[in-house]
């Protein structure tokens, strides 16, 4: 995502120079460890749209997030909601959220 490499001596070259894990942006951090620790909930709230549209081509990976306002959602992505509702593609992620404000407003939250 931001373009960085790391050299022999364990540091990180991006292109604002040499720095530490501390240098890559929200993003980046957010999808190695999606990457790293696959059986964790990992919290993509601080993702971009750019990677969150990696996030959503990868399989059987745990994320929290409120709605995002972009997203770049593959048409053949399946996502589950809360362990139970999947859905397909961009068009079945905007009907949950629909259903989702509805129920939210019949329950008064």
């Amino acid at each position: 995502m931001d373009e960085a490499k790391l050299t022999p001596d364990k540091h990180i070259e991006t292109k604002y120079g040499l720095g530490t894990i501390r240098n890559l942006s929200s993003g980046c951090k957010t999808l190695l460890n999606i990457v790293k620790h696959p059986d964790k909930v990992v919290c993509v709230e601080e993702c971009g749209p750019n990677v969150l549209k990696i996030i959503f081509a990868m399989d059987n990976i745990k994320i929290y997030m409120s709605r995002p306002s972009f997203a770049d959602i593959p048409d053949d992505a399946k996502i589950r909601f809360n362990d139970s509702d999947v859905v397909i593609g961009s068009k079945g992620y905007n009907a949950w959220w629909s259903k989702e404000y509805e129920r939210r407003e019949a329950d008064d939250l």
